[in-house]
């Protein structure tokens, strides 16, 4: 059996190389955001009736899952006041105006809005920081509204809880959760270069690899932890509704038709799968057929040679050991 060519070690030392955002990095881009929070915290101290109340970084530099071709930050900004706008159009523009007096020190071609978010962007680095309104009425757990990408409604949610949500799984896990997400972001990565129309959103990954570590699979093996992934997709057919209870009660999960359930673990009302066809979970599951068949031949594979050329269907030609 070939894992005396390519096993967990060779897979860490390619995550390290070739999938991970390099810790100087993650320290860096951690310090930029943090720097937009304590400009608002001191615009706060002087400016105590401000609309906008807390900027909360989150996303994959929040939870520890960057990959090394980062290059935005997501940040959530919570927004209080009767005078916030509902539609996403006008919210953004509300956003944009009070960002500009927050931070007066930004040029104006530095703060842009987009359609769901508005970019700031930092000149000296390049690095942008995508900032997400959140509508927000003072709940204690920082739940607030944002609108959705569907169809424009408010959609509860909460950046501390679900940071706090991957934290607790982590911790489980040690570094392995985040490392095993990392690997399965960078083959998605890949899978969208390749196929057309292919979508698998970090989110659900997440999740997914969640489920299975409550469940007791291992994931300080990766070879072993990604052979799980993919037959969980495949066996699944991505079919089965996948919920949690750490912040509400099984009953409190609505009845969803959607063809893809994976629900939102602060959210018992949202569906995180819910733009998702059952084509489009087909090709998932496809392809997760694909990288499956690729390490099971891999581990049985005679050669290097050969081991490496199955991997490499799975991580590309940038796979090498």
């Amino acid at each position: 059996m070939s894992l005396k060519h390519i096993s967990h070690s060779e897979i860490s030392r390619f995550a390290k190389d070739k999938v991970n955002l390099p810790e100087d990095k993650v320290e860096k881009y951690r310090e930029q955001a943090k720097r937009l929070q304590t400009k608002l915290d001191s615009y706060l101290e002087e400016h105590p009736d401000f609309e906008l109340r807390r900027m909360i970084t989150s996303g994959s530099l929040a939870k520890g899952t960057a990959l090394k071709s980062l290059n935005d930050i997501d940040v959530g900004c919570y927004i209080s006041g009767a005078n916030a706008p509902k539609e996403i159009a006008e919210l953004i523009d509300y956003l944009v105006k009070r960002l500009q007096k927050a931070f007066p020190n930004f040029k104006p071609e530095q703060i842009k809005p987009q359609t769901y978010c508005v970019t700031v962007s930092f000149l000296t680095s390049g690095l942008d920081v995508d900032i997400v309104p959140i509508l927000y009425d003072g709940d204690l757990k920082w739940y607030g509204e944002l609108v959705s990408q569907k169809d424009g409604s408010l959609l509860k949610t909460s950046i501390p809880l679900h940071l706090e949500f991957i934290r607790k799984r982590k911790s489980e896990n040690k570094k392995h959760f985040s490392q095993v997400v990392r690997l399965v972001k960078y083959w998605v990565k890949r899978m969208k270069a390749e196929k057309d129309g292919f979508r698998f959103k970090s989110f659900m990954v997440e999740l997914i690899l969640a489920k299975l570590a409550d469940e007791g699979t291992n994931l300080s093996d990766y070879v072993e932890a990604l052979q799980s992934f993919f037959t969980y997709l495949i066996t699944s057919d991505l079919q089965e509704m996948i919920a949690f209870t750490d912040y509400y009660d099984a009953n409190e999960l609505e009845s969803f038709e959607d063809p893809v359930k994976i629900i939102d673990p602060v959210n018992p009302e949202n569906n995180a799968a819910n733009l998702y066809t059952r084509a489009q979970a087909d090709a998932i599951v496809e392809a997760a057929l694909e990288a499956g068949d690729a390490i099971d031949a891999a581990i049985y594979a005679t050669t290097k040679e050969k081991t490496i050329y199955y991997w490499q269907k799975v991580f590309g030609l940038s796979f090498n050991a």
